[in-house]
């Protein structure tokens, strides 16, 4: 299972596949949606396209993200928890930590996930295309049956959220710190 995480308002999408074919799709979900998706489908992970963890006090980023920002894309640096309250901008980290700690007491294992680095991993770096034309084409290009032919970005960073799920159970991934990246090309 894989979910994009948005502000409050926003809400999350969450994408659930199997091994061949994306099952579904929801928008605008709710914390408690989340869960309840979770208890219902029983996913083995659940890979959240949020930050884990915020940057130690005093920091201006976690380490994992300087690390993943060398070896694979670039990624905005998640502040220290001082700086999240009350700016609207990073409410979705706020949300983020919610839904972290929601699903900490089911049996999913909830792990971190950052959409592009996998796009990258299976498609390569976006070479000034638009994020949206990029994406879609990496999409476009993977073995996944069911997928709606017209789709935004947070419905495919929540597809790719569950692929990198799929990759992480399956042993195809590799961590910066928090943050799991898939290590294949393709999927598929």
């Amino acid at each position: 299972m894989g979910v994009d995480v948005g502000g409050r308002r926003k809400g999350f999408d969450v994408a659930v596949i199997d091994e061949r074919q994306l099952l579904s799709l929801d928008r605008r979900q709710s914390v408690h949606d989340v869960v309840a998706r979770v208890e219902s489908t029983k996913p083995a992970v659940v890979a959240i396209d949020s930050p884990r963890s915020c940057a130690p006090p005093g920091a201006t980023h976690r380490e994992d993200e300087r690390v993943l920002r060398a070896a694979v894309c670039g990624i905005r640096w998640t502040p220290p928890r001082s700086e999240l309250d009350g700016n609207p901008y990073y409410e979705w980290i706020v949300e983020g930590l919610a839904l972290y700690d929601a699903l900490e007491p089911l049996p999913a294992e909830a792990i971190e996930c950052f959409p592009t680095a996998a796009w990258t991993r299976w498609h390569g770096p976006r070479n000034g295309r638009s994020r949206t034309a990029w994406s879609s084409e990496a999409l476009d290009s993977l073995d996944l049956e069911n997928v709606p032919a017209r789709t935004n970005q947070d419905a495919r960073d929540a597809i790719a959220a569950a692929l990198t799920a799929r990759a992480y159970s399956e042993g195809h991934a590799q961590r910066f710190g928090e943050i799991v990246v898939p290590v294949l090309r393709s999927p598929a």
